[in-house]
């Protein structure tokens, strides 16, 4: 098995977590970024969009993060306990799955992006977009409870960690938040989770 990625992508990051924490053995290839190995044809035969990760398991290759973290469960969770199995439990991992590709990479990932990569775009208009999905959503489903979804983590607290973690790298400042602040060091202590390396440590090591 192939994870191709990059240390900075939270996309690329929650699959690697999901990997380390279920004992797979595989081996991570770091795309480079920065010199648009992305944009090759090689890479863009596994993925025509040209983004990370890209997963291949033998003859399979897939695309996107949430399907990998899907298709992971359903392979390798022998112990089916990161993806419920009832209607349910599902559902609600899924909504926020969703909310991982769409208003976690629409606030959260553009705050970083910009300041830590020179992204294009309004940093103060991310930062409310932001605080806007923190206020509504996440401040009021954590407090009082440990995870996204049920008694236990899943892929659901897998899948938002990663942008969330290190929207701080955006100068946002999470002291507001500390139903979310508390649920991240949850996170971040599940057996074998790697926490998700900070661009100025990967930087300074380069």
């Amino acid at each position: 098995m192939q994870l191709f990625g990059h240390p900075l992508s939270g996309n690329s990051h929650r699959v690697q977590a999901y990997l380390d924490i279920l004992g797979v053995d595989y081996e991570f290839v770091t795309v480079d970024l920065p010199n648009g190995a992305h944009k090759k044809p090689d890479f863009l035969a596994m993925n025509p969009l040209g983004q990370v990760p890209v997963l291949k398991d033998g003859d399979l290759v897939l695309r996107d993060s949430t399907a990998i973290l899907i298709y992971l469960a359903e392979t390798y969770d022998t112990a089916k306990a990161w993806l419920p199995t009832d209607p349910k439990g599902r559902a609600q991992v899924q909504e926020w799955l969703s909310n991982a590709v769409n208003e976690i990479m629409s606030g959260p990932f553009v705050v970083r992006a910009i300041k830590v990569f020179g992204m294009p775009g309004d940093a103060e208009a991310a930062k409310a977009k932001t605080a806007a999905l923190f206020d509504a959503l996440f401040e009021p489903h954590l407090t009082g409870r440990n995870w996204l979804v049920g008694n236990a983590p899943t892929l659901a607290d897998i899948a938002c960690y990663s942008y969330v973690a290190r929207v701080t790298e955006g100068d946002f400042d999470l002291g507001a938040y500390p139903a979310i602040s508390a649920w991240l060091m949850r996170v971040e202590a599940i057996d074998k989770f790697p926490p998700m390396v900070h661009a100025e440590a990967f930087f300074a090591a380069a």
